[in-house]
C-alpha cells in the first residue's frame, strides 16, 4: 500500500486527484499507476486502469490471474469491472469512497450474480494515510 501511496503523491504533484495503485504478482510489482484523467484527457485513466494496462504489458497478457491490486481508495464501478475482466484475485484498498465506491460503499459489484470471475476484497489498509492524502488535497483546492 505504501507503493500505491507513492503513486497517489505523483498524481497530486500533477494536480490530479491523489489516487494510486500497484499490482503485485508473485511478490513483485508488475504494474503501477496514478490518477491522470485530466492531464491525459482520458476519462478512463483512473489509477487502477493505468496500473492494469502497465501490468498486462509487463507480462504480455491481459489476464492477471493470481495478482493483487493495492489501491489507495475504494475502486469505482468501471475499475471493478476492469479488475474482474483482468482476473485480479484480490483488491486491497485504503479509504472507502462513499459516493462511488463499488466494493462496499455504493454497491458490491464484485459479488454480482453471473460474473465469471470472483474478486476478493479487503478494505481499510492504511486507511487514515490514504484518507489524509485525499483530504489535504481537497483542503488546499478549496482555499
Amino acid at each position: 500500500m505504501r507503493a500505491a501511496l507513492a503513486e497517489a503523491a505523483r498524481a497530486a504533484a500533477l494536480d490530479e486527484v491523489p489516487i494510486g495503485a500497484v499490482i503485485v504478482h508473485e511478490g513483485a510489482i508488475i504494474g503501477a499507476g496514478f490518477n491522470q484523467p485530466i492531464s491525459s484527457h482520458d476519462p478512463t485513466a483512473h489509477a487502477e486502469i493505468v496500473a492494469l494496462r502497465a501490468a498486462a504489458a509487463a507480462i504480455g497478457n491481459y489476464r492477471l490471474t493470481g495478482a493483487t491490486m493495492y489501491v489507495t481508495v475504494e475502486p469505482c464501478l468501471m475499475c471493478v469491472g476492469a479488475m474482474i475482466h483482468a482476473r485480479i484475485a484480490l483488491v486491497v484498498f485504503g479509504a472507502p469512497e462513499p459516493k462511488a465506491g463499488a466494493i462496499q460503499s455504493m454497491t458490491r459489484a464484485h459479488e454480482l450474480a453471473g460474473l465469471n470471475h470472483r474478486l476478493e476484497a479487503l478494505g481499510g489498509i492504511l486507511e487514515s494515510d490514504c484518507r489524509d492524502l485525499l483530504q489535504e488535497f481537497f483542503r488546499v483546492k478549496r482555499q
